[in-house]
């Protein structure tokens, strides 16, 4: 395999042109034959015992060229690709140039999109600035009582509903005196005030008893899933069926050993302080990461392919859509739900998904400016980290591990080291 010619073009792309001998094409062809002889008739011959001579006089002489190109490109491609350092993110286009006829080299070209190359402006001395996290009573006050939040109790009550309340009911949706598809329900659970249903519905239910019918008027949003129903106006007969209300523990030091492992309310508060003071650590110290980076990110000029902003889109949408199944949800549904359509959201999303790659470009540019690179050590470590995650399996998934995955954690540590912000350095206003 010889490599004649590799040429750089605008947009980010290479023209490789390479020459395969006809000694080793023909080997390829030969493997092709091999292969394929059991499924092709001859006439003359018992099916698979036709020579590759007798093959190609009838079917033409190219009649193994796709089957042997299949088999000798992929080595080819990469080792054209490895020998000259092309950083390749999409799939070639490949051109045939000379075809292996009357003892003739095989040639073909291989256009790729590549790895666009960044101009890096300042990435260090970053000027940012700073903010103080301070943890105050109220914060500690507001996160006791979210804890009160999880140990309430429901309890029924006999009075008119209120505010707050959670109500059982029955509802039966109309537009124009005509019921309409999803609009009825029997002993649906509402929280007043969640604003869960339609503007207007929870505040008609405040004053209703239990038992109480009443015929509640709405009108949809302009904007809604069901075209049908888009700007509306519907009536709901409503009925209660139960009122209930959020009844919290008291705050005192029994409320304290319910809910955690300390014997005192006063203890439990010092805990929680403790918490929010690590937390507002942490979140100061990613908020000057993360405004660094921005601002070495802004600093830099790099032009980003199209296939890099589509991919993160998808990677995007594969997130969106993992979370969404975690609560049941389907992707399909959600973007029914909130108005919106696959074609909508890739041209909403792509400022966020252009300025990611371009984040992730300036981050890995500065990592090769500074020569950050993973030693042994590092990579066995995150192995064995990730590993043993599976258990008395650990061993079995680590000798399993390719050359592409322990990159892949080296990477990881790469990044991680770059963003440490002694390699950008940072300075306060």
């Amino acid at each position: 395999m010889i490599v004649k010619n590799v040429e750089k073009k605008e947009n980010n792309t290479a023209m490789l042109q390479v020459e395969i001998d006809a000694e080793s094409f023909d080997k390829a062809i030969n493997g092709a034959y091999k292969k394929l002889k059991g499924r092709i008739n001859v006439p003359g011959f018992r099916k698979g015992h036709a020579p590759r001579k007798m093959i190609e006089n009838a079917y033409g002489p190219l009649a193994f060229f796709d089957d042997a190109f299949d088999i000798v490109y992929p080595e080819v491609y990469q080792a054209a690709i490895k020998e000259h350092d092309i950083e390749v993110i999409d799939r070639p286009d490949i051109s045939i140039v000379d075809l292996p006829l009357d003892g003739k080299d095989l040639v073909f070209t291989a256009e790729v999109a590549v790895r666009p190359e960044v101009k890096l402006g300042q990435y260090k001395g970053i000027e940012i600035e700073k903010r103080e996290y301070n943890v105050t009573d109220d914060d500690v006050a507001a996160e006791i009582e979210r804890e009160r939040e999880k140990v309430a109790r429901m309890v029924d009550v006999e009075r008119p509903v209120e505010n707050g309340d959670t109500v059982n009911l029955d509802y039966e949706g109309s537009v124009s005196g005509i019921k309409f598809e999803g609009g009825s329900a029997q002993g649906q659970t509402l929280e007043i005030g969640s604003h869960t249903f339609i503007d207007g519905f929870e505040e008609q239910m405040i004053g209703m008893n239990a038992g109480e019918e009443r015929d509640i008027q709405v009108k949809f949003p302009e904007k809604y899933h069901s075209e049908a129903l888009a700007g509306a106006d519907a009536t709901f007969h409503v009925k209660v069926n139960g009122i209930q209300k959020k009844e919290l523990p008291e705050l005192d030091d029994e409320f304290a050993k319910d809910v955690s492992e300390y014997d005192t309310l006063d203890e439990l508060k010092a805990a929680k302080r403790e918490e929010l003071e690590k937390k507002a650590r942490r979140d100061a110290e990613t908020e000057k990461e993360n405004a660094v980076v921005a601002k070495a990110v802004d600093n830099a000029e790099v032009v980003i392919p199209d296939i890099m902003v589509e991919r993160q889109i998808d990677a995007i949408l594969n997130d969106i859509r993992y979370r969404l199944s975690m609560q049941g949800i389907s992707l399909e549904d959600y973007m029914k739900y909130t108005g919106t359509d696959m074609e909508s959201f890739r041209k909403e999303s792509r400022i966020d998904a252009a300025r990611r790659v371009k984040s992730q470009l300036v981050i890995d540019a500065v990592a090769k400016a500074e020569d950050i690179k993973a030693t042994e050590e590092e990579i066995n470590a995150k192995v064995d980290e990730y590993c043993a995650q599976f258990g008395d399996k650990a061993e079995e998934f680590k000798k399993g591990l390719s050359e592409d995955d322990k990159k892949f954690f080296a990477d990881q540590i790469i990044r991680i080291t770059t963003l440490e912000l002694s390699y950008f350095s940072v300075s306060f206003k």
